[in-house]
């Protein structure tokens, strides 16, 4: 299978090298050339555990990978995961499910994708012996799922860009707590949105990204979104018969990656009703989708700091299948919002899409609510997604990281902090970061100083 970009400037693709290339040479992000049809192959994958799952579902698409060396890797991407089940899927109510997805090292949904993308740049650096520097911007989860997947992995060096003062003591922790040597933490002045721009630039900077061998680790990434698509199918498949067609997976949502996976698998045939994206106060997707607009504003610092972002990357793919696979109008659309910070879709098709949004005064009132209900602890971005569910529909809400790396949040909502082992950990470890202005030339000379 090849991989084409969304601007439609770039030769495609195979697999290994969309992944390895990150972010198309013309700025565009990558996709299948052609999605499959999976509705025959549902049958054949309702009995399959969850690492046999995403071998079925990766093969796919990833065909210049031996298939034995492709199940190699899938499963020892998910040896870490301290629930059997990976991905378990609990019933809260009579029509609320919640799909776990913060058990695997770095708590937190990011483990899906990048324990995998983590083995197979392995892969690639001992296939074309050659070595990899792996380039990346988080708001919070991304940063330590990212560094957690390639933790002293020969001939690779990775570079999490984060806001400082703007993620959680204990998400910086995971990033700049690690004591190897192949990773650095850089902490740059201002918001997430600043640190992506800086990351894209450079990533923009052919001659350099080609000198020092960079990849993309951010959702922008094939391999970030591909992988996702495996626990929206994993969970469908386990409701039963009578719910699944009217399930909406309900997804707090800030660069539009995890509900975009969820929703490239609706288009490969599987009969989800709908999606909710559910945002917290940085709302740019919430309006969106209730306007027909899509435009930037300031960022806000909230409860749910992962989400504390305006301009989701991942949306210029949703752009290129709602504009009917016309690259020449995403190109428009994507330069015009960079000029004016805005754009007015006309006759825009909401499709299987519902938004909500919730302010911090909301967030720590439906941790409580849910609490006294359910007897069930959520994390600010999980209770996003508790927000004005749809009584019509069968809700399964993505819980998308572990409570306890919000122990103030929790503990002021509901008197009770939680703890887990490995965050406990780190708080005896020294922090190790670099502050760095979100300056492209900056991070660039610090790339180059310390690439392998």
């Amino acid at each position: 299978m090849k991989f084409i970009s969304t601007r439609g400037q770039t030769p495609p693709l195979g697999f290994s090298d969309a992944v390895a290339t990150g972010l198309a040479p013309d700025g565009g992000l990558f996709l299948p050339e052609q999605l499959p049809d999976l509705s025959r192959d549902l049958g054949r994958f309702e009995k399959l555990s969850y690492p046999e799952l995403c071998f079925e579902f990766l093969r796919i698409f990833a065909t210049d990978i031996p298939p034995d060396e492709l199940r190699a890797i899938v499963n020892a991407s998910y040896t870490h995961f301290s629930d059997p089940a990976i991905a378990p899927l609990k019933r809260l109510g009579k029509n609320l499910h919640v799909l776990e997805l913060f058990h695997g090292p770095t708590l937190a949904f990011k483990d899906f994708a990048l324990q995998l993308l983590g083995n197979l740049y392995e892969r690639q650096c001992r296939v074309r012996h050659e070595s990899i520097n792996v380039l990346g911007a988080t708001s919070g989860d991304t940063g330590a799922a990212a560094i957690h997947g390639l933790l002293e992995k020969p001939r690779t060096a990775i570079f999490i860009l984060y806001p400082d003062g703007r993620v959680s003591p204990l998400q910086e922790r995971q990033m700049a707590c690690t004591g190897a040597d192949n990773v650095f933490a850089l902490a740059v002045d201002g918001t997430f949105d600043d640190a992506q721009n800086a990351l894209k630039e450079i990533l923009g900077d052919q001659p350099f990204r080609l000198r020092h061998r960079l990849s993309a680790v951010n959702s922008i990434n094939l391999a970030r979104i591909l992988p996702q698509c495996v626990y929206y199918l994993h969970a469908w498949l386990r409701l039963p018969a009578a719910e699944r067609g009217n399930v909406e997976f309900v997804v707090p949502t800030g660069n539009f990656g995890n509900v975009l996976a969820g929703w490239i698998l609706q288009k490969m045939g599987v009969p989800i009703a709908g999606f909710k994206v559910a945002t917290n106060q940085n709302d740019i997707l919430y309006r969106l989708f209730t306007t027909g607009e899509y435009r930037m504003g300031p960022v806000h610092p909230s409860l749910a700091p992962s989400m504390d972002i305006q301009v989701a990357s991942n949306f210029e793919r949703f752009i290129y299948y709602t504009v009917g696979r016309d690259a020449a109008k995403v190109r428009e659309v994507m330069q015009t919002f960079k000029t004016t910070g805005a754009y007015r879709f006309e006759n825009f098709n909401r499709d299987t899409f519902s938004a909500s949004h919730c302010t911090d005064g909301e967030i720590s009132g439906i941790i409580g609510r849910v609490y006294r209900e359910h007897r069930y602890i959520v994390d600010p971005h999980t209770a996003c997604a508790f927000k004005d569910l749809n009584p019509a529909r069968v809700s399964v809400v993505l819980a998308t990281a572990s409570p306890a790396k919000f122990p103030d949040t929790i503990k002021a909502a509901i008197g009770v902090e939680p703890t887990h082992p490995s965050l406990e950990a780190l708080k005896s470890r020294a922090v190790v970061k670099h502050r760095l202005k979100a300056d492209p030339a900056a991070i660039k000379a610090f790339i180059t100083a310390h690439a392998v």
